[in-house]
């Protein structure tokens, strides 16, 4: 591997780690909303949230850039205020990488939050725990399974995202060019076939790696909380 190549490497596991710890509590939240009760906006909410599954990344990059931009309305105010810039920087890979992920760690979790037996809950409501206390003593560890699956789903699929982070933050060797966009780069190359295939080769095998880790992870963490696994 070359330098470059172990750059982008680099780069692509810590954009993926610092994405799934930011959005991961984003998604638990999202989740306990989406799956408990009913209330005005419920659907609309859930049509947000899953909107990036649907549209093409390039308009998700082309959003985050209108509005994280140095020109957008966020953008600007944060560079004003806090002197922190999203374009062309790691941050601003992460944020791209989080809000893609983001859908795919929200039903992972959602449908762990909606397998938990309310009634256990309830029992914990009733020997005076308040609604808080048994979200974290009951709800949340019955639900690590599906945590677990859906951060590291997250970690896998922030790892493979291209079309938002090239539309946001470009291609910055050292500062954005991640695995995906390194391969673009190699492809560009009249004589970069090798680079791409040993890039692609190391995306196949970490995507595989991440996707065989949650499933261990689930079933180590179900059987110890007496869950039945298929």
């Amino acid at each position: 591997m070359t330098e470059v190549e172990r750059q982008a490497l680099w780069l692509s596991l810590q954009v993926a780690s610092v994405a799934t710890l930011v959005s991961l509590p984003v998604a638990v939240a999202l989740a306990l909303a989406l799956a408990r009760g009913r209330w005005p906006g419920k659907a609309l909410l859930e049509a947000l949230v899953n909107l990036p599954l649907v549209l093409p990344p390039v308009v998700i990059g082309y959003a985050l850039l209108v509005g994280f931009g140095r020109q957008g309305p966020l953008g600007s105010w944060l560079h004003e205020w806090f002197g922190i810039t999203f374009v062309f920087t790691f941050r601003g890979a992460v944020l791209a990488a989080a809000v893609m992920a983001l859908p795919l760690m929200v039903r992972a979790v959602r449908q762990a939050l909606e397998a938990v037996d309310r009634g256990l809950e309830d029992a914990a409501r009733t020997l005076g725990a308040s609604r808080l206390d048994a979200l974290a003593s009951v709800t949340l560890p019955l639900a690590a399974p599906g945590l677990l699956s859906g951060a590291v789903l997250g970690f896998a699929a922030s790892l493979g995202e291209f079309g938002a982070t090239i539309t946001f933050v470009s291609n910055v060797p050292g500062q954005t060019q991640t695995l995906p966009l390194a391969i673009y780069s190699a492809l560009q190359s009249a004589d970069g076939g090798a680079a791409a295939a040993r890039l692609v080769g190391i995306s196949i095998v970490l995507a595989l790696a991440a996707l065989a880790l949650a499933q261990w992870g689930h079933r180590r963490l179900a059987r110890w909380l007496g869950q039945a696994t298929p």
